[in-house]
């Protein structure tokens, strides 16, 4: 067996990992290179594969940094068959179509006012692509074994972090690797925690955050907090979330909140209509999440869904406090940009991240302390409250990363992929000294025999 990383080194995104054997070629996730310009062109950059040559796909969940590049894939000529979960193809559905429309208005938006170099610029994929290739997917129920080519075998089991996300176990004759995927935290606000992995022969585990803590502290006592200061100057809280898993967490947090009369009943808008489509979905996968019914229902009747432009354009003339949540949650695309660009100039308001920021996006500008921010081709002043609350991230931390590898009987050998340099090797380090295992961080297009 031969592996070769296709992405998810030295960066949290564009997770891709090709497994080769007996002529059958199996690629582990098929993610989107986000942040940094030098990440994002090698979405552009021809494959070191010929894409028609890959016999499968299998997914372990549906981020975009893990999906986004299948419609891609298909048009470069791939053929085969995308397995994942259950949920994971729900979100999937909503996801790569909604990456496509934004490709496509950042193209339109660029060749209307000039903001490109490219004439004209385009899209990576178009929605039309994104449906097509939404009719290779085929869902694979967790935990039952797949044989999908003799001597190949491989099992889905659930990771947390999102609904549908998964580990995956790819066995073959003399030997087995396990991919973590991404790892959820063993006390998510939402989401049950990652099962038992699988014992294999090498293990590929996700370091997001390989060099920190998560910190100790009362996440709706944080929110509170923040929306509280905000309300007393009378300012709008701007939250950049993911449509997917933060925005629930976030509606459900606020409710709490309501509930028991920690913040305002100020109103609450929720300015990604794939958000609303998202926490529709969780009541179908009760098993995954820790909500009863009837907080489902709660979480889905917190806030105002925003569901046109003209609607979105509103809210940036509010005159009084309130929430706005909205995609995406690194600031690199979507309404919230234009909801920044309105708020960020006032020292009133609050710009509240809820999760990792990658290097190269806007978040991690803003988080980073930036005066100025460039927007749609122009520099926006930043005087609002710029906020972290960084106990809402769906990751496992360094300690719960170190707990779940604790479960496996010694591997001959660990890859730290997906996660910043730092965190990285902080976390091979961490690996090495607490168990003695060989423990490799793997380079871009770098490969190995296993």
């Amino acid at each position: 067996m031969r592996i070769q990383f296709f992405g998810g080194t030295g960066t949290v995104t564009g997770s891709k990992y090709l497994l080769e054997h007996e002529g059958r070629r199996l690629l582990v996730d098929c993610g989107l290179f986000q942040g940094v310009k030098q990440l994002r062109l090698r979405n552009w950059h021809p494959l070191p594969i010929n894409a028609a040559d890959i016999d499968a796909v299998v997914l372990t969940h549906a981020h975009i940094d893990h999906s986004g590049f299948v419609p891609r894939l298909v048009n470069l000529g791939f053929k085969g068959p995308v397995y994942c979960t259950e949920a994971t193809l729900a979100l999937c559905k909503l996801l790569l179509p909604d990456s496509a429309r934004l490709q496509e208005e950042e193209a339109d938006f660029a060749n209307r006012h000039g903001h490109s170099r490219h004439q004209p610029a385009l899209p990576l994929y178009t929605e039309r692509d994104a449906r097509e290739a939404l009719k290779r997917f085929e869902v694979v129920p967790f935990g039952d074994e797949q044989v999908p080519w003799p001597g190949w075998s491989w099992r889905l089991t659930r990771a947390g972090h999102i609904l549908g996300a998964a580990s995956l176990r790819v066995g073959w004759t003399g030997g087995s690797i396990l991919f973590s995927g991404d790892l959820g935290r063993s006390d998510d606000l939402l989401m049950r925690p990652p099962e038992p992995p699988q014992p294999a022969d090498y293990v590929v585990v996700e370091s997001t955050y390989g060099d920190r803590l998560h910190r100790d502290v009362d996440t709706l006592s944080a929110l509170a907090a923040v929306v509280n200061r905000t309300a007393a100057r009378g300012g709008i809280v701007v939250i950049p979330a993911f449509a997917v898993g933060r925005a629930q967490t976030l509606l459900h947090g606020v409710h709490l909140l309501k509930q028991a009369r920690r913040i305002p009943n100020m109103p609450v808008y929720l300015d990604s209509p794939m958000a609303a489509d998202v926490t529709r979905i969780y009541r179908h996968h009760g098993d995954e999440h820790l909500l009863a019914a009837e907080q489902c229902a709660a979480m889905s009747g917190e806030a105002t869904v925003v569901n046109t432009i003209e609607e979105s354009k509103r809210l940036d003339a509010l005159a009084y406090p309130s929430i706005i949540v909205s995609a995406s949650g690194m600031a690199t695309g979507g309404r919230v940009l234009h909801h920044i660009k309105t708020y960020a100039p006032e020292a009133r308001n609050t710009i509240l991240f809820a999760g990792f920021q990658a290097a190269g996006t806007r978040g991690a500008t803003l988080v980073g302390g930036a005066k100025e921010v460039k927007i749609h081709g122009a520099y926006v002043p930043v005087r609002a409250e710029i906020a972290m609350l960084d106990t809402l991230s769906a990751h496992a931390d360094r300690a719960q990363l170190l707990a779940w590898l604790d479960a496996l009987p010694a591997p001959r050998r660990v890859f730290v992929t997906h996660g910043e340099p730092v965190a990285a090797d902080s976390l091979r380090l961490a690996i090495e000294e607490q168990h003695g295992w060989p423990v490799t961080v793997p380079d871009y297009l770098e490969s190995f025999e296993l």
